[in-house]
């Protein structure tokens, strides 16, 4: 199985202590947002994990603890974007602190076990075109040898983020005004070493040079962890998105980051509610088990590929390397 740690949340940078705690105990308890006493007990053995996938926007409290995951092949997402605390509320400066972030932690795992994502891109008087490719740009310039991919995507509406997005009267570009746009992003990449991919689009960009990507991505996780992949495109997101299954662990309403544009949040209030229930040592995030909740142990299992060599052995993707 692939663990998504997380798309609900920042694990990385505000849970990082739960969740390396559920790694030395070996599960964790998962509460299924549409039924709220349904919980999945998951276990954590890397006889079963193929694969951890990291979404953040600061996993600087994970640095120095990373030995703590030598067990488990694993790669980060790393948002970083041109926004200031206007949009993004609790991200630390950019070109003062995150950078050099990103930096460190391709320093200490690789570039290709880091993904920079820029996004989502949304237009309005301040972040207008002509700003998302200066900082792009100066992004790119300063991650250049540090990361080989690049993240893109387009903001989109939800119910949780309708009233922020509002105030920010955000716009939409034509298509060929976006393609042009696209393309300017690609070059900007490829000039520093770097393949763009968007993520959930329904518009074709290939004619940029940007096709569609996969963040919890098969051809990446058999790349990192020389082993072959079996498994299906994830049902639970978007047709758009090319993702393959995995296993969310994060709870909704738990992310400080406080970005506006946010479709995981519904207020801060109840961010401020939810998150104060945070245990680093409870086997939940931010919450506690009850008597009315019924705890399921959800059968997983590895999505290496098995594999018959010369018809007769039975060889298993541990063996590839």
């Amino acid at each position: 199985m692939i663990l998504s740690v997380s798309r609900r949340t920042d694990i990385p940078n505000y849970y990082a202590d739960w969740f390396l705690n559920r790694i030395k105990e070996g599960y964790l308890y998962v509460r299924n947002p549409m039924n709220a006493h349904q919980v999945s007990k998951i276990a954590l053995s890397p006889k079963l994990v193929d694969c951890i996938v990291f979404w953040t926007k600061n996993p600087e409290p994970m640095l120095d603890r990373l030995d703590e995951l030598a067990a488990y092949p694993f790669y980060f997402q790393f948002t970083l974007t041109g926004y200031g605390s206007d949009i993004e509320r609790s991200v630390p400066h950019k070109k003062k602190h995150m950078i050099p972030v990103f930096q460190e932690l391709s320093h200490r795992i690789g570039q290709e076990r880091v993904i920079w994502r820029y996004d989502p891109i949304l237009f309005t008087h301040r972040y207008t075109p002509a700003y998302h490719l200066r900082a792009f740009g100066h992004i790119a310039d300063a991650l250049r040898g540090f990361t080989s991919r690049c993240v893109i995507s387009f903001v989109d509406d939800y119910a949780k983020n309708a009233k922020s997005m509002a105030a920010l009267r955000p716009y939409m570009l034509p298509d060929s005004e976006l393609t042009a746009f696209a393309g300017e992003i690609a070059r900007i990449a490829e000039e520093n070493g770097m393949k763009v991919g968007s993520c959930a689009e329904k518009i074709d960009l290939s004619a940029c040079g940007i096709e569609h990507n996969c963040c919890i991505d098969k051809k990446l996780i058999e790349q990192i962890t020389g082993c072959r992949i079996q498994a299906d495109k994830d049902k639970n997101q978007r047709k758009e998105c090319g993702c393959i299954e995995s296993i969310e662990v994060g709870t909704y309403d738990t992310c400080r980051n406080g970005c506006l544009y946010c479709y995981a949040n519904n207020s801060m209030e109840r961010v401020i509610r939810i998150s104060s229930l945070y245990d680093a040592a409870s086997p939940i995030l931010c919450g506690q088990i009850t008597e009315e909740d019924r705890i399921t142990e959800r059968k997983v299992k590895s999505s290496k590929k098995e594999e018959k060599e010369n018809g007769n052995h039975e060889k298993t993707g541990d063996d590839y390397i």
